[in-house]
Order: C-alpha cells, then sequence, then structure tokens
C-alpha cells in the first residue's frame, strides 16, 4: 500500500555568498520533515562572465552556495525563470552540473527545450513524483528553442486600454496565455498523469514587486494545470507571498515569495551596471516602495519579509492535503518559520488578509502552529 507523501515547497533561492548555510540553518530541521523538497533556483550558479540580458541582469552566484541547499534537506530545484540565461547556455549548464554534483535534480531548464521540458522525477516509497517548472514571464532570450539554451515557457500575451478621457493615463491591462504554448504544456501535465505519476508544477508568475494583486493569466495557466490532472500549482517570481486558492480539491499557491534570497544586484551601487542603476532609481515610482537601508543584501518590498513553506500531502488513496508553515525573514535575511505565539499570527493574518483582498474565499484555519488549507472543488 502507498504510504502518505509529504511534500515541502519554498519561494525564491538568491545565495549571493559562498557559504549560505547561516542563510538556511533555521529552516532547516523544518524541512527535513519532508519526503521531497522543492525550492526555485532564481539565478546561475556559474563561474561564467558572460551577461546575455537586456533587462535587469542577475549577478551570478557561486556554485558553493549550492552546498547550503543540498545540506538544509532540498532534492529537486526549478530553473525554469527570467534570469536562468543571464549568463548565456554556460550558465544553465554549470548550474545543472553544480547541484547533480550534489545530488540535487533541477527541471526547466536545458541545452534546448527539449531538454528544458524534462521534468523532475522521484520515486518516493512506492509513489512517483516529477516536478516540472516553466517560466511565463520571459524575457524572450531566456526561451529554450530546439538548437538553443533556455527554460521551458508559456507565452503570456498583454493587452492595454486606456481608461476613460486619459490618454496617456494608467491603461486597463489584460493578460492570457498564448493559446499553442498554453496546449503544448497542458500535453506535458497530461502524459506525465497518463503514466501513474503525481505531478506537480511550478510556474514562474506574477506581478513582481506588486502586493495582493493576482493576473489573470496566472488564473488561466494554473487552472489549465490542474484541468490536466496536476496534483499542486507552485508559482513565484513577484518576491512577495500571494494568495492561496482551492480549485477542484487542488491547492494553488500564487506565489510563495521570497525564502532565502540575497543580493547586491538591485542596490543601485555606484559601480554597478547602468542597467542595474536605473533600475534602482524607477524603484519608487514604478514599484512605490524604498527596500530597508539596514538590510543592504535585501532589497526587497518590506511586506515580502512574511513567507511561507509550502506543504502538500498526497495520501494512500490520492487524495491531497495542504498546510503553510508560517516564516519570517529575519533582520539577517534568514528565513525563520515561526510558531502561532511568536510571530506566526502576524504571518498567518497576512497571508488570510491578502488571500481575501486578491478575490479568493479560500478557508484557512490554524491547525497548531501550521494553517490548514481547505481544499473545497469549488473555484474562484
Amino acid at each position: 500500500m502507498t504510504a502518505t507523501t509529504t511534500l515541502m515547497a519554498t519561494g525564491d533561492l538568491v545565495l549571493e555568498r559562498a557559504d549560505a548555510t547561516s542563510l538556511l540553518a533555521a529552516a532547516a530541521p523544518v524541512l527535513a520533515g519532508a519526503d521531497l523538497v522543492i525550492g526555485h533556483l532564481e539565478v546561475p550558479h556559474t563561474e561564467a562572465t558572460a551577461s546575455m540580458s537586456t533587462d535587469v541582469p542577475a549577478l551570478p552566484a557561486p556554485p558553493s552556495a549550492l552546498d547550503a541547499v543540498a545540506g538544509a534537506g532540498f532534492h529537486v530545484l526549478t530553473l525554469a525563470g527570467n534570469h536562468v540565461y543571464d549568463s548565456g547556455g554556460q550558465g544553465i549548464e554549470d548550474t545543472r552540473r553544480h547541484c547533480r554534483d550534489r545530488g540535487l535534480a533541477t527541471t526547466g531548464a536545458g541545452r534546448d527545450l527539449e531538454e528544458a521540458w524534462e521534468p523532475a522525477v522521484a520515486d518516493v516509497g512506492n509513489r512517483r513524483v516529477v516536478v516540472l517548472s516553466v517560466n511565463c514571464v520571459g524575457p524572450r532570450e531566456s526561451w529554450a528553442g530546439s538548437a538553443k539554451a533556455g527554460c521551458a515557457w508559456i507565452e503570456v500575451v498583454t493587452h492595454y486600454e486606456p481608461r476613460g478621457a486619459n490618454p496617456g493615463g494608467p491603461p486597463r491591462t489584460y493578460t492570457f496565455a498564448e493559446p499553442r504554448s498554453l496546449a503544448a504544456f497542458t500535453e506535458r501535465v497530461a502524459g506525465q498523469v497518463r503514466e501513474g505519476t503525481a505531478v506537480v508544477v511550478s510556474l514562474h508568475q506574477g506581478l513582481v514587486h506588486q502586493p495582493v494583486e493576482i493576473a489573470a493569466y496566472q488564473y488561466e495557466i494554473a487552472h489549465a494545470a490542474i484541468d490536466a490532472g496536476a496534483v499542486a500549482v507552485l508559482a513565484h517570481h513577484a518576491h512577495l507571498l500571494k494568495g492561496i486558492e482551492s480549485y477542484r480539491g487542488r491547492p494553488i499557491f500564487h506565489g510563495l515569495g521570497n525564502f532565502a534570497t540575497v543580493t547586491r544586484a538591485l542596490g543601485g551601487a555606484p559601480d554597478d551596471s547602468p542597467e542595474r542603476r536605473a533600475w534602482a532609481r524607477e524603484r519608487l515610482r514604478v514599484f512605490g516602495f524604498q527596500p530597508d537601508p539596514a538590510m543592504p543584501e535585501y532589497p526587497f518590498h518590506p511586506e515580502s519579509r512574511n513567507t511561507v513553506i509550502a506543504v502538500i500531502t498526497l495520501g494512500p488513496d490520492g487524495a491531497v492535503g495542504a498546510e503553510a508553515i508560517p516564516c519570517w525573514i529575519d533582520d539577517e535575511a534568514r528565513p525563520v518559520p515561526v510558531v502561532r505565539a511568536d510571530g506566526g499570527q502576524q504571518v498567518g493574518d497576512y497571508l488570510t488578509r491578502i488571500t481575501r483582498e486578491a478575490g479568493l474565499d479560500t478557508v484557512l484555519d490554524w491547525s497548531g502552529d501550521r494553517l490548514s488549507i481547505h481544499l473545497e472543488e469549488t473555484s474562484r
């Protein structure tokens, strides 16, 4: 008989430290309670110096930082994201190799599109779990092709309409998945389901640095994944926690936010690249916040310090359960699991509020020091 399988998942990992052990030390004992731990690796881990991004290029992280990721209990790292190609194909290949050398499975990026679509496969007891990683935010140069390195992707179309008699003012924004790329994605999910695997889908998507709001395309793609048979959907990219949805009895974490994220790439230092300096100058105007100057390696929205570890259970009969373990990113940028009586209530209240403000009716109840997610068959 198949036993219950416990999966845990975190948000973004940005580890610009040669030794990241201290960043993950507080979370490691909690992660040890899972059969499978999934994290999202936001930047390449490579010594390559090429910069292939025309946007705000990430700084490559040291390969040695992955020692701490393996030591903290992670098993699968998703790679499909907007920065995975910032150091080119060499950066992707180096990252995959450095992960593999430490026993970390990867998915979502490769030497070509077919390799990028290859899932991470984990046999847990008598159950096979696969993880698929997909980038939904671009940029196009990050996408893999038939003979080009990059990430697995779904194209998202954005349409703007003027709002009232205000030319040049804030428009109405509509987003949707390009139908052919969405169909290719759902067939990948359904194909794995037909083979009898439990499929977890990891989506790089969401409105970056904007609290609460969930774009229309996020619902469309996440629902398509569940409709194709996925047991859960995990999203990241926004660098902020977002609401949780119950759809057809399956959990959708619309944004797991930051986990361990330390970077000098967004600080706007005088000796930094023109692109990164320009982004730092525009941050307040575009996103409405300034980072805490006392945390120079954590240049993110103040609300981003609320985060969670997602917990997904797969029962012997196939039933899916879900919980959220509250965490607080402390003054040293470390994600620290917090009990309800000592910071957990604050994080839980934040998660409940943003879920409601996003228009979701998901019921979140305390079960000890965790938030239990009621997986009803209804949707938004």
